[in-house]
């Protein structure tokens, strides 16, 4: 058991359950009690002694006034699945794909003049004259068109169910008022909010803390009306839901041209944020960027005013926010709290410019998590998820700081689970040694410096669109989780950075993705002063790591433009009969521990046969390195997180920067790792498996072996004073 600590824990107050609310803030450390949605605190709570968090969503508690305002609610281009006309004539029912409880249509006048029909066998517009709507029927009928060809419409609907409050009612039963979503692009909606929060301050006095759920606009989520797809599409970093026939109008007088409906649905596809923004789409996340800073500031100015903190939600509505671009330091936000699952989500928030960095950890207090799977309820184990959640974000914490942690949800759903309420208080008492050990210090780092280069860049720090559990299938993913916990300095840049000279600032540049992808690059790597650059820099003494399909793009002699550097390419297809050079695979520099894991990939070759494999699969190459002047190239075909596959990347960052032969300060157990603090002498061995383990650490002051616990941390001084 940690030391017993208080302070830097926000602990969910219920009203009704005082008794618990106090008890729980005593054993748990609290300093502030909060509100959560579907819950509220109680005089009794609020006069206890604690800080008080007051949750508001600033879009959606406001029926009364949505329903006296509907043309305000939000909106979002729909588009319909293909359908093939058998003859000239067409009817398309619009809501036929989706669910009818969140959306409906709009077919306003200001709105209707952004629909569009679109024969997607020949990719063009149907004039508007071969085309009608039918308000009765919800169809639009098409006219003399093409048999045999595909059509689909893109149409304006209001959302009608904002989409936390329809999860919460699906997932945690909630039976009361289904909430709407109001659009402050309005000015009246803008009047309705600042009069709204100037009277919120007002009555809540003793409020502490104004923690936004986020801003305004959610990520895109959109659901089906078959309950076989009931999640059509999902995107955290999409700027789907920001759309509006007056913010079209806004931005087409700001910018001098004019959006369209196929610039959001993109055929269906939606423009995701996996695939490298279009300048249209750069300039449409500007203008609400823009509008979202001028206006938040203006409430974020009442809240400061009244003599209350700011602090912001980095989930749901964040859209617009943006807590890597450079103007996020405008708002004025006091400070920053993300839910987190993982270890690059915690790396996400604690790289954020505020003063305060929170983050909510899980499970959340819940009947069933995030996931879908039982947690507070029959069949879940929550104190098992939260040791599991814990140990992934616990690597992170070491390596930078977070200020504060709590939950979130039902307190009461805790009563019969004392042995989540024990695990709990032992974590908020690790946390706060941990946070005391940043206060007096950095933790030791290798000196070879990481950039991870996407067409993202800085902007999408530690992220690609959503928690771990929704990105997945995604490389980078893996690796940024990887990486969170490892002692290496890491950066996100992209192809901008390349040109203004910023690789003499890494050792490493990591490209990770599948070809076209944003992680990739796309048609970034069309520009041939970037690969000049990459190039000079690699052979005066720079390793690039490619993994999966890295600076893939079409059109040359090779698919990855890198090929070069990395003395291997993918054949696509036009290699199928040219010889292949043979090798013998050897790793001779012991890069690949037991246990690691790579899927290979059946298209990879040699290009010269100069690359050397450390490690193959069934014939396949799974790890290659090759020497390209003083630095090097390496490649995998896959990353998938583990703890094996961690330190497989820890070795391969260590061999780019000639540091493989430094083992100070790193476990020799895979299954655990270690942080330094040399200001205070104090190392933190921690273990990552549910197993007893038995680790050796070197330090400048002798070797250290330990036994560790499963899950367990060890937080010692060495050295003496």
């Amino acid at each position: 058991m940690s030391k017993k600590t208080t302070g830097a824990f926000t602990l969910p107050g219920e009203s009704g359950y005082e008794a618990l609310t106090l008890e729980l803030a005593e054993r748990w450390g609290a300093d502030v009690i909060r509100d959560s949605d579907g819950t509220k605190l109680s005089d009794e709570i609020i006069n206890a002694g604690y800080g008080i968090y007051s949750t508001i969503c600033i879009v959606r508690d406001h029926n009364e006034w949505a329903s006296q305002n509907l043309d305000k609610l939000q909106q979002c281009f729909l588009i319909t699945n293909p359908k093939v006309a058998v003859q000239d004539y067409l009817s398309v029912y619009l809501m036929e794909d989706f669910f009818a409880e969140q959306f409906r249509v709009n077919d306003s006048k200001e709105a209707f003049k952004y629909w569009q029909i679109v024969d997607r066998t020949t990719g063009e517009e149907v004039p508007r004259e071969q085309w009608n709507y039918d308000r009765e029927s919800g169809n639009v009928v098409l006219t003399g068109i093409v048999p045999w060809h595909k059509y689909t419409v893109s149409f304006m609907a209001y959302r009608i169910w904002e989409e936390i409050s329809m999860y919460n009612h699906t997932t945690n039963n909630w039976d009361k008022e289904h909430l709407m979503q109001i659009d402050p692009m309005y000015l009246e909606t803008q009047e309705y909010m600042l009069d709204w929060m100037e009277n919120w301050c007002a009555q809540h006095k003793e409020t502490t803390v104004v923690r936004f759920t986020s801003l305004f606009y959610n990520f895109a989520w959109i659901w089906g009306s078959s309950e076989r797809n009931r999640h059509l599409f999902s995107d955290w970093g999409s700027y789907d839901f920001t759309v509006s026939a007056k913010a079209l109008d806004l931005f087409a007088k700001k910018y001098g041209y004019s959006l369209t409906a196929e610039d959001f649905v993109n055929g269906g596809k939606y423009r995701v944020s996996h695939i490298p923004a279009e300048q249209r789409k750069l300039d449409w996340m500007a203008f609400i960027n823009d509008f979202v800073i001028v206006f938040s500031k203006q409430l974020i100015d009442i809240v400061h005013k009244h003599g209350k903190l700011a602090y912001v939600f980095y989930d749901d509505s964040w859209v617009g926010m943006e807590p890597y671009n450079d103007r996020f330091q405008e708002f004025g936000f006091d400070g920053m709290i993300k839910c987190v699952f993982s270890g690059y989500e915690a790396r996400m928030c604690s790289g954020i410019k505020v003063d305060t960095h929170e983050i909510r950890l899980h499970p959340y207090l819940f009947p069933v998590g995030l996931g879908g799977l039982p947690t507070f309820m029959e069949g879940g184990d929550p104190t098992l998820d939260a040791k599991k959640y814990w140990i992934n974000i616990r690597r992170a914490l070491l390596r930078e700081p977070i200020d504060r942690i709590g939950l979130g949800g039902y307190l009461h759903l805790v009563e019969p689970y004392p042995d989540f309420c024990d695990y709990i208080e032992k974590i908020a008492n690790e946390f706060r040694e941990i946070k005391e050990l940043h206060q007096q210090g950095k933790p030791y780092q290798i000196k070879t410096k990481v950039a991870i280069l996407h067409s993202w860049g800085k902007l999408r720090s530690w992220t690609l669109s959503g928690h771990f559990h929704e990105t997945y299938m995604h490389d980078l993913i893996h690796i940024n989780e990887a990486l969170s916990g490892l002692p290496v300095e890491v950066a996100f840049i992209d192809f901008e950075d390349i040109r203004q000279g910023k690789l003499q600032d890494y050792h490493v540049v990591i490209n990770a993705g599948s070809a076209g992808s944003a992680w990739s690059g796309g048609t970034h790597w069309n520009d041939s002063k970037c690969v000049d650059i990459l190039t000079k820099w690699v052979y005066e003494g720079g390793t690039f790591i490619g993994v999966n399909q890295p600076s893939a793009v079409e059109g040359y002699d090779s698919f990855f433009r890198m090929a070069h550097i990395l003395g291997l390419d993918e054949d696509t297809g036009a290699r199928v009969v040219h010889g292949r050079w043979t090798y013998e695979a050897r790793d001779e520099h012991g890069l690949v521990p037991e246990g690691a894991s790579i899927t290979a990939k059946k298209s990879i070759y040699l290009t010269d046969g100069s690359a050397a494999v450390a490690h193959e699969t069934d014939g396949k190459i799974t790890l290659s390195t090759h020497a390209f002047g003083k630095g090097k190239g390496i490649y995998l075909p896959s990353f998938e997180f583990s703890l094996e596959n961690t330190r497989l990347l820890l070795n391969l960052i260590r061999y780019a920067g000639n540091e493989l032969h430094e083992t100070k300060y790193m476990t020799d157990n895979l299954y655990t790792e270690c942080a330094y603090y040399p200001e205070s002498k104090i190392l933190v061995a921690i273990n990552n498996s549910d197993q007893l383990q038995s680790t050796t650490i070197n330090t400048e002051y002798g070797q250290q072996t330990l036994k560790l616990a499963p899950y367990d941390t060890m937080i010692m001084t060495i050295g003496g004073s």
